[in-house]
């Protein structure tokens, strides 16, 4: 794919973006109402108008791309996209889906799965992507038979019937969904028809009929998430939701309406994550681009897929997670090829789901710059899987990481005193209605002004300046405090143990409730742990690696640099230990998008919480 034309490409936040505006009212209670000066213009009743306008304005042009099993790209036009997702709404009439019978989706992002989901949608069937792990790295599919036993599927689909044998095999007495599966399974198994071979026995007229009766309040989605200790909750994606995000993003991002050439994005986000399959996914929608399905992953197993996607196709906006920009920062600064094409026609570069370390924020920031001579606007923005998922957004260049913007039009936050924070809870458009089977939860989610309880706090980036945007500032229910009374911001520590150890940590988890100072449990890179020992550790088990001195004298050196910078006690971690085992898919502590759920690490580790606070054992790390 060729490169736009040098002239084409803008760069400038204040050529891309509209003015960073917000309005504020201060309540004698305490409480803080922010909302964007801009009120929410009309938006499509379905995300469905988006498909129906680019296959008649541009039948022609890509719309999602994966590699095929010889490795060559597979183009879906829209044009085809939309003859495929009549045909399947079709057919999904005729088997009697409906409201109450979603469509399951187990298997990852393809262009069959984006073809099903639409499809559901297209005719008021909620789709409903679970988590591939639940399938695939679980051990007792706990989750997985959870979710289908309280939902009864129509139609469960899987692209290989084989890979997902076992799973199926779990819930199979659990449902009477028909099961389908990707037309390049090779043996499909019980019973499983292929994507292809299904046929309608409906007329396209009822399939329009279905459309037509879709409303912004119609369930769209149903997408799961789960905390530490609960079954996953399934949370309510309305049609409005989608919608709505879609065109309060378009409203602090003009530009993207009188853009030269339409979006190009090359992608791995989950779709059942409501950041791939609801942002990314929508965006590229809404504004008729092409979307790669990238196979790779953030972690050095697979991150290689990701590289051979970049070296051919060249974004023109990035999304993703700080793990991904972390490695992405360290193949191209090794290689010049790489970088001027991955920059060659990028004009944003957006993270989250977790802040960014600020040495990853400068060394994008440099490589952007030394390479195309202008400073690509790196940018982040924050919400939920119940706000579908943008609450605010920074449509303006920050100086340093961690500020996420200001609120987009049609979301109101408000700012609640709590225990020295301010949380905030969230009321829009974009907002769920509530969780599937769950009026307990409903009661509990929302204050007596209709705000959703998030669970996170914000602060202002300059309280002298609320136009400067706000930052995040932990989760409530994360934070905790020393036996000296002092509160310790998980968020902030987090973030900071991870850049002052890089290259050897994955993540951290921090503890210390009750206790008389702070302390990591780390996740190490075992890749980087190995580099830095050089070759004398290629055969070493990994319990063996994590006591080599050079590893144990890394981590030390990061605890006695934190210190220095950060002599108070809830400000820096007094000691560390290095977990030989990874998060676990079963217990909650880990999502598809490599976030670590600290409480459920917490939880499930609390011996090696203990064996943390022991002076004597020598797992310990201790300046």
């Amino acid at each position: 794919m060729s490169s736009m034309p040098k002239a084409a490409i803008v760069r400038d936040p204040q050529r891309l973006f509209a003015p960073a505006e917000v309005d504020v009212t201060r309540r004698a209670d305490g409480c803080i109402l922010l909302r964007s000066p801009q009120s929410l213009r009309p938006y499509p009743r379905a995300i469905g108008e988006y498909l129906l306008k680019w296959a008649g304005a541009a039948a022609d042009r890509p719309f999602l791309c994966q590699r095929g099993p010889d490795g060559s790209w597979l183009r879906l036009t829209y044009g085809e996209a939309l003859r495929e997702v009549l045909r399947l709404g079709g057919w999904l009439l005729s088997l009697g889906s409906s409201p109450e019978r979603p469509v399951a989706i187990l298997s990852e992002n393809s262009i069959r799965h984006g073809l099903l989901a639409l499809a559901a949608m297209h005719v008021g069937v909620p789709c409903m992507p679970i988590s591939p792990a639940y399938s695939l790295m679980s051990q007792d599919f706990a989750k997985l038979i959870s979710i289908i036993r309280c939902t009864h599927p129509a139609v469960i689909y899987v692209e290989d019937s084989g890979r997902f044998a076992a799973a199926l095999r779990a819930i199979e007495p659990l449902h009477r969904a028909i099961l389908l599966t990707g037309d390049f399974d090779p043996a499909p198994s019980l019973g499983a028809q292929r994507f292809g071979d299904v046929r309608s026995s409906q007329s396209q007229e009822a399939v329009e009929q279905a459309f037509a009766r879709v409303t912004s309040d119609t369930i769209a989605k149903i997408l799961f998430t789960s905390g530490s200790t609960d079954e996953p909750k399934g949370v309510l994606n309305t049609q409005r939701m989608l919608s709505s995000n879609q065109q309060a993003l378009v409203q602090i991002w003009p530009a993207l309406e009188s853009a030269a050439s339409p979006p190009v994005v090359v992608d791995w986000l989950p779709w059942n994550h409501t950041f791939g399959g609801n942002f990314t996914f929508n965006f590229v929608l809404r504004h008729g681009g092409t979307l790669y399905i990238d196979g790779g992953r953030p972690m050095p197993a697979l991150f290689g897929q990701t590289l051979a996607n970049l070296r051919e196709i060249a974004p023109t906006v990035v999304y993703n997670v700080p793990r991904a920009f972390d490695l992405l920062v360290t193949a191209l600064a090794d290689d010049t090829q790489l970088r001027r094409h991955f920059f060659s026609r990028l004009q944003v570069m957006f993270y989250g789901a977790a802040s960014l370390p600020r040495n990853i924020w400068d060394a994008l920031t440099d490589l952007a710059r030394r390479t195309t001579g202008e400073r690509i606007p790196l940018l982040a923005g924050w919400g939920s899987t119940e706000t579908a998922p943008l609450a605010t957004f920074c449509h303006f260049q920050a100086e340093a990481p961690g500020v996420i913007g200001l609120p987009v039009p049609g979301c109101e936050l408000k700012l609640v005193p709590a225990g020295g924070k301010l949380e905030v809870r969230v009321r829009g458009a974009n907002v769920t209605p509530g969780y599937l089977g769950r009026p307990d939860l409903n009661r509990k989610s929302f204050d007596e002004e209709g705000f959703y309880r998030i669970g996170d706090a914000l602060r202002f980036a300059d309280p002298a300046a609320p136009e400067r945007g706000v930052c995040f500032d932990g989760r409530i229910c994360e934070d905790f405090k020393l036996t000296s009374g002092t509160w310790v911001s998980t968020g902030d520590l987090r973030v900071r143990g991870i850049a002052v150890h890089s290259p050897i940590v994955q993540d951290i988890v921090v503890t210390g409730h009750d206790r008389e100072d702070v302390g990591f449990l780390i996740f190490p890179n075992i890749a980087a742990c190995r580099a830095l020992c050089a070759d004398t550790t290629a055969d070493l088990p990994v319990e063996k690696l994590l006591a080599h001195p050079l590893v144990r004298a890394h981590v030390l050196s990061g605890l006695r640099e934190m210190k220095r910078a950060t002599p108070a006690s809830s400000a820096h971690a007094a000691r560390a230990v290095l977990l030989a085992e990874p998060p676990s898919v079963d217990a909650g502590e880990i999502t598809d998008k490599g976030y670590i759920n600290q409480r459920a690490v917490l939880s499930r580790r609390s011996g090696i919480v203990d064996l943390l606070y022991r002076a004597d054992d020598p797992a310990v790390i201790t300046p």
